[in-house]
């Protein structure tokens, strides 16, 4: 299908993709060094751990509240602000003095990036044509992969010639760089609202329920099986007795070919529709998870970590697509909020349940348990996901 003439997709690198690159590379920039951080300040262990998983705690608890804050804002001046927040989020764990200081940096950085992450999809949603919205989520999603991939990659280069608190300097640059770039873009004007309610957000949820519960589930178990993948992968690396180095470098390049995919996904949900891209990752990610007990060495934990990368890949942005097909225009931001909901706490409870789930099953075990659940995902998505009807092609 090709693109209508009125829109090309270098028009979003200033107002999201750019930005967005930045910001993700921040959030996971900070990664390494919030622990070390933590135990520096007199944390064990499991309480660095706690510290650590502030982030996500700042994610979830943010989500419902962010639909009124960029309702109230406008898209474009709610992620300046989130960027903003998080740039002073960071300025806080960089000068803790204490672990609740550090908690606090940790739990800020997590509440701007759902404030960010709604307003970017929201943002997306309002401005981009039908025709080319997976293709164009799809680049936005490999932005965040990269930045993913870029800031643990880069903050641990600094720990390693530097020292850890000087990993923060560099993602406090990169939050102000995101909010210089979105005040000077090009774009159209943000659209403000009244302030939407909790009352309202929750009754938008009530009147999309039959939506939440079927594909914002099964959006869930996708977020869920990513995050038992990042997790599950380096514990197999310690029961395999791989050196810790291998398995970093066999990791990075499982994650390079997940991130070469991001487009073909966007092409493949614009042409043949969304199913054929949703169904297949949480199949194939599914059977993966089933497939952990022949990895034996290090050749076969490649080959897993090779495998879980392709699956992950075919389905690269389709939770953002997913998420922008079903809001009602009537309530975007709302409706978003609580689906956004949904799927960060698929991602934030996965690794724990995993964790439960291994000391009476193993690892093997607990990876398969997963594995059933994202066929049920898959199943979900087959049956509730609309056939969609393709537009014309323009004619240029």
């Amino acid at each position: 299908m090709s693109e209508p003439k009125a829109f090309a997709k270098r028009n979003l690198v200033f107002p999201v993709f750019l930005p967005s690159f930045l910001f993700s590379t921040a959030e996971f920039g900070i990664i390494p060094s919030v622990p070390a951080t933590a135990q520096l300040l007199g944390a064990n262990l499991a309480t660095a751990g706690v510290i650590t998983a502030m982030m996500m705690v700042g994610r979830l608890v943010a989500d419902i509240p962010a639909a009124k804050l960029v309702d109230s804002l406008g898209e474009r001046k709610a992620m300046i602000a989130a960027s903003l927040a998080s740039a002073f989020g960071i300025l806080a764990s960089l000068f803790a003095l204490n672990l609740f200081m550090l908690g606090a940096g940790v739990f800020i950085v997590g509440a701007s990036a759902a404030v960010f992450g709604l307003a970017r999809l929201g943002w997306m949603t309002e401005h981009v044509p039908v025709a080319v919205r997976a293709r164009s989520l799809s680049v936005l999603g490999g932005m965040f992969r990269a930045g993913s991939f870029a800031g643990p990659s880069i903050g641990a280069l600094i720990i390693r010639f530097y020292s850890v608190q000087e990993v923060y300097y560099l993602p406090l640059i990169l939050c102000a760089a995101a909010a210089i770039i979105l005040f000077f873009a090009k774009g159209s004007e943000d659209v403000v609202k009244n302030g939407s309610s909790f009352k309202a957000t929750y009754l938008i949820a009530r009147r999309e329920g039959k939506k939440l519960a079927t594909l914002g589930v099964a959006s869930s178990i996708l977020s869920a099986l990513r995050g038992t993948r990042m997790v599950g992968l380096p514990l197999l690396a310690i029961a395999l007795n791989m050196p810790t180095e291998q398995a970093s470098l066999y990791i990075a390049f499982a994650g390079a070919l997940d991130f070469a995919m991001f487009y073909l996904s966007g092409q493949v949900m614009d042409r043949f529709g969304r199913s054929f891209a949703a169904v297949p990752t949480l199949v194939g990610l599914g059977l993966t998870h089933f497939l952990v007990g022949i990895a034996v060495d290090s050749n076969t934990f490649l080959l897993i970590a090779l495998l879980m990368s392709v699956a992950n890949g075919l389905g690269s942005g389709v939770i953002m697509v997913l998420g922008a097909d079903m809001a009602p225009k009537d309530a975007r931001n709302e409706f978003l909020a609580s689906y956004r909901l949904l799927v960060d706490f698929g991602d934030a409870a996965a690794p724990n349940l995993l964790s439960a789930l291994i000391l009476p099953l193993g690892l093997v075990g607990a990876m398969a348990c997963f594995g059933g659940l994202g066929l049920v995902g898959a199943g979900l998505m087959f049956r509730y996901i609309p056939r969609y009807a393709l537009a014309p092609e323009p004619r240029n």
